[in-house]
């Protein structure tokens, strides 16, 4: 494999004189060894450098530089999140769109796992109207469903929304029971109090605040319901 002992042994001897010595020659093999070892090392330190100078293959605490460098303390790892997750959002976050909505539902679904319901009072596609035109064979008003879809309009809401966001699923914690079950009691057995913020991919309510505020274009209200 290029790099490893082997290689650089077989390189150091492939430029002697191959009349030196024989094709077994132990102590020569030792010598070399003891030559290239240091620069297996070195090689070894290159490639991992080199890995850590783009934001696809960094890893390790240098990712969190790299979020550190662009984004200050906005983007930190969350607890025990993966260096592929953590990627992930921090490429998401370098050419991200905002102040609209469509780059609004892209982020909270990219943070929750679920597509955020969105209503803005002032628009029609969200409200639908009174004596609606609709084109081909359905009739005028066929868009309103009373308590099925949209809401009530309102324009004395401009640049207002209302979003609601559901959070993904807790994530288990193994090998402890839960409450009512024989598993363990107070002091003994298989059960413990969990912090919950210390899990790892959980998203926290203010995770979800942050990036919807981060989004938000100068002068728009959004009213939040995180379920």
């Amino acid at each position: 494999m290029t790099g490893d002992l082997s290689d650089f042994v077989s390189r150091l001897r492939s430029v002697l004189p191959k009349r030196w010595f024989g094709d077994q020659a132990t102590n020569l093999t030792a010598i070399l060894a003891s030559i290239a070892t240091p620069w297996v090392w070195l090689y070894d330190l290159l490639s991992y450098v080199i890995l850590q100078t783009r934001i696809s293959t960094a890893t390790d605490n240098w990712l969190d530089l790299i979020a550190f460098d662009f984004f200050g303390s906005d983007l930190i790892r969350e607890s025990g999140e993966t260096d592929t997750s953590y990627r992930s959002r921090i490429l998401g976050a370098l050419l991200r769109g905002a102040a609209t909505r469509s780059a609004i539902r892209a982020s909270l679904q990219l943070l929750t796992g679920s597509e955020p319901r969105i209503f803005e009072p002032t628009r029609c596609g969200d409200t639908g109207s009174y004596s609606t035109l609709a084109n081909g064979p359905l009739p005028p008003g066929s868009g309103l469903a009373y308590g099925v879809a949209g809401g009530w309009g309102n324009p004395d809401l401009p640049f207002q929304f209302f979003v609601s966001v559901t959070r993904p699923p807790t994530p288990v914690v193994g090998m402890l029971a839960g409450y009512a079950t024989d598993a363990g009691g107070y002091g003994q057995g298989s059960i413990a109090y969990v912090d919950l913020s210390l899990l790892p991919g959980q998203v926290t309510e203010e995770d979800v605040q942050q990036t919807l505020s981060s989004l938000l274009p100068v002068n728009t209200i959004a009213w939040l319901q995180i379920t």
